[in-house]
């Protein structure tokens, strides 16, 4: 920068459109949408599983996250966000050129530009595409196969993701039909529930033991993940309007006051029909809220996310708690997280209310005409959201099935794990535990990995308290290592 001309230098530091306030605004939104994938649903699935398989339902999510990136940067935020190629996808390309990443953030198709560079928006529109695909892998835990995921992932982002966001954002053809999703009620979540109840069908179900008896191994750490999400929810839907807007706020309050009423009617629900107030229930109740109030955030009043909350704490609780219930429905997709009923009955529940309640003053706020929904006499924008949810669960059954078919049939990679990697777990499919509570530390192995050594600090006699002559192999198995470690130990005591 020294050997240009200050001019120059002013030119590219603080080029005339920027604003630093909206570019601060939109990467620490970003940042805050990435905190839910990571680590706050890597946490919240490996809390919900069974132990045996947490680490594989943590490094699920954590895959998911790192190869969107690539993905995205590569070829796919350009077909989501880019020029038109047909009327529901964009031109792929790369995105990775630096004169791209400084110029001024522009959305060719949908007519809109802000004031930060496009790095930012990239960034930014990444972590929604990533979180779809974390949530997606909720409903393929505890027994799909890794590597048929690893390609699913790819896959779906390019042929499912990518058609959802550019019709509805990129200015594709719901787009200028005038459908109304906020921050992804529909690109997001009806897509992720819809692919993650397919998947769920065509992985098949979990082993038969972890169906009878699958109790979380750690609700605790389930909180942890479900808290970070809530909170990370204020850069998903504040961070929509591309500025720090008046709407955004707005959009954060209300997301805030749905959640919050969600979770409360899924609590007293839970009192009233099995009298205990659980937390599990809790936890999905948080998760509905957010989901249902994400397509009509900023569109809504506060009155709005009331009632949008006390729908979400309920609706979605009668889907999991009846259908979600019936042996044939358990039978058809056994969705482990149940984001059938949190994402896609809450997203077409979110996207139905928006044509309901949205303001013309909320629609102004974000750029939009002041049309409104059917409280302001806009009764048509009803019949647009119901046209713009079925699209989306549509296109999602479609490619959804045609990629587990091509993986399965095409590239001869199973679905889901043989019999020895479902009963084991993680020990069989990564090597690695998640836990250790035993021998300081280390792993108490049962007898397919062979008994543990001698503890390292007391073969040399570190400890106090080792007792002199002590045989400390008969303690510990008798291995023939630890003999001789124990040996050591007691010339050393």
């Amino acid at each position: 920068m020294r050997h240009l001309r200050r001019w120059d230098a002013d030119k590219l530091v603080a080029p005339d459109w920027l604003n630093n306030g909206d570019n601060a605004w939109q990467m620490t939104a970003a940042t805050l949408v990435g905190l839910q994938s990571l680590p706050g649903l890597m946490v919240m699935y490996a809390g919900l599983v069974k132990k045996k398989w947490a680490i594989n339902s943590a490094f699920m999510a954590l895959y998911a996250f790192a190869a969107v990136l690539i993905c995205w940067v590569v070829w796919a935020y350009k077909a989501a966000f880019g020029k038109q190629m047909l009327p529901f996808v964009g031109v792929p390309g790369p995105a990775v050129e630096m004169d791209y990443e400084l110029r001024q953030a522009v959305l060719p198709e949908a007519g809109l530009s802000a004031a930060y560079p496009m790095s930012t928006m990239i960034y930014f529109q990444f972590v929604f595409g990533a979180i779809t695909l974390v949530i997606i892998a909720g409903s393929g835990l505890a027994r799909m196969n890794f590597l048929a995921w690893m390609v699913f992932v790819p896959l779906w982002l390019t042929l499912s993701y990518t058609v959802g966001a550019f019709s509805l954002w990129g200015g594709g053809f719901l787009y200028d039909m005038g459908v109304l999703d906020y921050s992804g009620g529909y690109v997001i979540h009806v897509s992720s529930g819809t692919a993650g109840f397919v998947i769920a069908y065509w992985v098949g179900p979990r082993h038969p033991r972890d169906r009878i008896e699958f109790h979380p191994n750690n609700v605790l750490l389930a909180l942890v993940g479900v808290g970070i999400l809530w909170l990370g929810w204020n850069g998903f839907n504040g961070g929509d309007p591309y500025t720090a807007s008046p709407d955004a706020g707005a959009a954060v309050l209300n997301t805030n006051i749905s959640a919050a009423t969600s979770m409360l009617t899924w609590t007293i629900m839970d009192l009233i029909f099995f009298k205990k107030p659980a937390v599990i229930g809790a936890v999905q109740g948080i998760i509905t809220g957010l989901v249902t109030i994400t397509p009509a955030a900023g569109f809504v009043a506060g009155w709005g996310a009331i009632i949008i909350g006390l729908c979400a704490g309920s609706i979605p609780w009668m889907s999991m708690n009846i259908l979600g219930r019936q042996r044939w429905f358990l039978e058809f997709s056994d969705d482990v997280v149940g984001n059938f009923h949190t994402h896609l009955v809450g997203g077409v529940v979110g996207g139905f209310l928006t044509g309901l309640f949205a303001t013309s003053e909320g629609t102004a706020a974000f750029a939009l005409a002041p049309n409104g929904g059917a409280i302001d006499g806009n009764g048509r924008q009803v019949w647009l959201q119901i046209v713009g949810f079925l699209f989306i669960i549509g296109w999602n059954m479609f490619w959804t099935s045609a990629i587990c078919l091509f993986i399965k049939y095409v590239l001869r990679i199973p679905l889901r794990y043989n019999e020895a990697q479902l009963l084991i777990g993680d020990g069989e499919v990564h090597g690695e535990l998640p836990y250790a509570f035993f021998h300081d530390g280390r792993h108490e192995y049962d007898e397919r990995y062979g008994k543990p050594n001698i503890d390292p600090e007391k073969a040399q006699g570190v400890l106090e308290g080792v007792e002199a002559g002590r045989d400390l192999s008969s303690d510990e198995g008798g291995s023939g290592r630890g003999s001789g470690s124990a040996t050591k130990a007691t010339k050393l005591a």
